[in-house]
């Protein structure tokens, strides 16, 4: 118990700092490779949390797939523009985003703290496959089946539109 609080912790701090420095970075590829080491770190956060398929997914989904797309926009913009416009920032502005950061990271954690006592206290045993793939379908196709489904026909108008737009008239 003490240990998984501590790797928790270790987490958190890594996660929060891959955060801050995606922010306070002047250089957009430095940026999006901490971005990546941000999602590494939440899906670490996941694992301690017993949400394995939360994990996989975090990795799969955005370090992979939403990155890719993200570094590729970054190569295709001119990065010189960027550069002066950050150059032209007000060091006043990145004092103040490290400020808020670190008071959101006071908050969060006293919030953990407080979570684990009352956690503590209550002899409450949380299952250990709330997390597992198991548990998420069971989940989605009995309570969520109607949602679930809704959201499919949407994504899947969306991608027929999509073929529609990119179509070339002939």
């Amino acid at each position: 118990m003490i240990l998984e609080s501590i790797v928790l912790i270790v987490l958190s701090i890594l996660a929060i700092a891959s955060a801050i420095i995606t922010i306070v970075n002047k250089n957009p590829i430095k940026s999006a490779l901490s971005l990546v080491f941000h999602f590494f770190m939440l899906a670490g956060i996941y694992i301690t949390l017993s949400a394995q398929f939360l994990a996989v997914m975090q990795i799969i989904v955005y370090a992979g797939a939403i990155m890719v797309l993200v570094l590729f926009v970054i190569m295709l913009l001119s990065v010189r523009d960027e550069e002066e416009a950050i150059k032209r920032k007000n060091k006043i502005k990145q004092s103040f985003a490290i400020i808020i950061s670190v008071a959101m990271l006071i908050v969060i954690f006293s919030a953990i703290l407080l979570a684990n006592n009352e956690l503590q206290n209550s002899n409450t045993i949380m299952a250990n496959d709330i997390g597992s793939v198991e548990a998420i379908g069971a989940e989605l196709y009995s309570k969520f089946l109607f949602p679930l489904e809704i959201v499919g026909i949407l994504l899947l108008s969306a991608i027929i539109g999509a073929v529609m737009l990119a179509k070339k008239k002939l």
